[in-house]
């Protein structure tokens, strides 16, 4: 495509070219999910992880060392739902899916571009984020 646009993908690391490594089309929307849920933002126990951009995150590490139960899977669910909704909004959420296993909640975070008007929507693509609570 022409017109796609390409950025650089997170975490940051080299290419073939010694360059950074940039993405283009669903490589990059990963990318962008991946930053923004692994991302600590500003929380009344943290001011966040970037200095520059304190509020940019999703407040997954407020979940460590909870009880591993129902409500923590939700909780869970919520963050990356208003996360995504907030700080990748060309990202369509389609699914998250919260297994949990002694301390470790698995999140599946399915999602894909979100639909613009005359273009049919696209596949799912996802991440996974193993996070030890």
């Amino acid at each position: 495509m022409p017109n796609e646009v390409t950025g650089l993908l997170a975490p940051f690391r080299r290419d073939r070219k010694r360059d950074f490594a940039s993405g283009a089309g669903g490589e990059l929307l990963a990318s962008k999910v991946l930053q923004a849920l692994m991302t600590a933002g500003a929380t009344p126990r943290s001011s966040g992880e970037l200095p520059w951009r304190t509020a940019f995150g999703a407040g997954l590490d407020l979940l460590r060392h909870q009880r591993n139960d129902a409500a923590l899977a939700e909780l869970a669910r919520v963050h990356v739902r208003d996360t995504l909704k907030r700080w990748v909004p060309e990202a369509e959420l389609v699914e998250i899916v919260v297994t949990r296993e002694d301390a470790t909640l698995q999140l599946r975070v399915r999602f894909r571009p979100a639909r613009r008007q005359g273009r049919p929507a696209e596949q799912p693509s996802e991440v996974t984020l193993p996070l030890d609570v």
